[in-house]
């Protein structure tokens, strides 16, 4: 699918309908063949969190050293600070995002089985390592999905085409990461209303607190799931 998408991007820039599209679907989809070199079942071994972290840390540094020092564009940025102050809307957002998680995950994760997709955590060294993989696969979506991925299709098309196009491979990702049974019907509008947020704040900071504020919650599911603590889930027994 990637050759093909690749191939209709030549053929679309040859005839003058767009303009530099295949450069910047080609860094996509290197980055996509980079995370393609390993399997995204959920481990714990110091290996496979080595594996995780040149892997992705690859998918996301690649594109952008192409873009930035062979392209000779900036298109691919991480906007930490906007020089803006958040506004109070923003702030009550940060709030309907924790509580919205607190009643949908542990009912989506426990009901599902698909927490039994991530190691069993019992010892505090494995809980732990959970909470950091947790957390640096959520920051790396940000990195990847919405500032470069979200970023270069905005070049080329309508923002909701654009956002579109991001939210279906953000959601592949999160399948085969262990979103499964009925998890894109939550990860498909999470994916959207990122990169929408992302449109309006312009701020990497934000969508990132954004999600990591969900993944907090999907590490207290997980280990909530296999050890029936920390009990501050009771509309859901655990696993």
């Amino acid at each position: 699918m990637l050759v093909v998408g690749l191939v209709i991007a030549w053929l679309v820039d040859r005839s003058g309908r767009t303009e530099r599209l295949l450069p910047d679907l080609s860094l996509i989809a290197i980055g996509q063949a980079i995370i393609s070199t390993m399997s995204l079942e959920a481990q714990l071994s110091d290996e496979a969190m080595l594996r995780f972290t040149v892997v992705l840390g690859a998918a996301v540094v690649v594109p952008f050293a192409i873009s930035r020092f062979l392209y000779r564009e900036r298109t691919i940025r991480f906007p930490w600070r906007t020089g803006r102050r958040w506004t109070r809307t923003q702030w009550l957002y940060l709030v309907f995002v924790t509580l919205a998680g607190w009643l949908i995950l542990p009912f989506y994760f426990i009901t599902s089985g698909v927490y039994q997709n991530w190691p069993t955590v019992t010892e505090p060294n494995e809980i732990a390592r959970l909470f950091v993989g947790v957390n640096a696969v959520g920051t790396w979506d940000e990195l990847f999905f919405i500032c470069t991925v979200f970023a270069l299709l905005r070049r080329h098309f309508p923002t909701w085409q654009a956002n579109l196009l991001q939210a279906i491979v953000f959601v592949s990702f999160l399948w085969e990461l262990g979103y499964q049974s009925w998890g894109p019907l939550l990860t498909i509008p999470f994916a959207l209303i990122q990169g929408y947020t992302f449109k309006l704040t312009k701020s990497l900071t934000y969508v990132l607190v954004v999600h990591l504020l969900f993944d907090a919650i999907v590490f207290c599911v997980i280990v909530y799931a296999h050890n029936g603590w920390p009990a501050i889930f009771p509309l859901v027994p655990a696993g």
